[in-house]
């Protein structure tokens, strides 16, 4: 296969993929009680976590990092929903 007919076929493998849907996790902060504290916790328990409420948070899809954001609440239909805003996002071509 000479270099265009490469070309050709990764074109056609990236569009196949295009539409394929991926879940991409928003991490807000952690949380890391004692063992017995975790083994009290009930509902209406409350973990404290170790982020403020206005730092970024992580957007990750499996274990990688492919961004950061602040969160926003938006309104959709007269209901409100929790969004986030890009500030930044990683090179994805670059190896993991």
């Amino acid at each position: 296969m000479d270099n265009a007919e490469d070309i050709q076929s990764a074109r056609s493998d990236a569009s196949a993929l295009a539409s394929v849907p991926i879940e991409i996790t928003v991490s807000v902060g952690r949380a890391r009680p004692l063992i017995r504290d975790l083994l009290h916790l009930d509902e209406g328990s409350v973990l404290t976590l170790d982020k403020q409420l206005d730092d970024p948070v992580e957007l990750y899809v499996g274990d990688r990092l492919i961004g950061m954001g602040v969160l926003e609440v938006i309104e959709e239909g007269g209901q409100s929903r929790l969004a986030v805003r890009l500030t930044e996002v990683a090179d994805l071509k670059a190896p993991a």
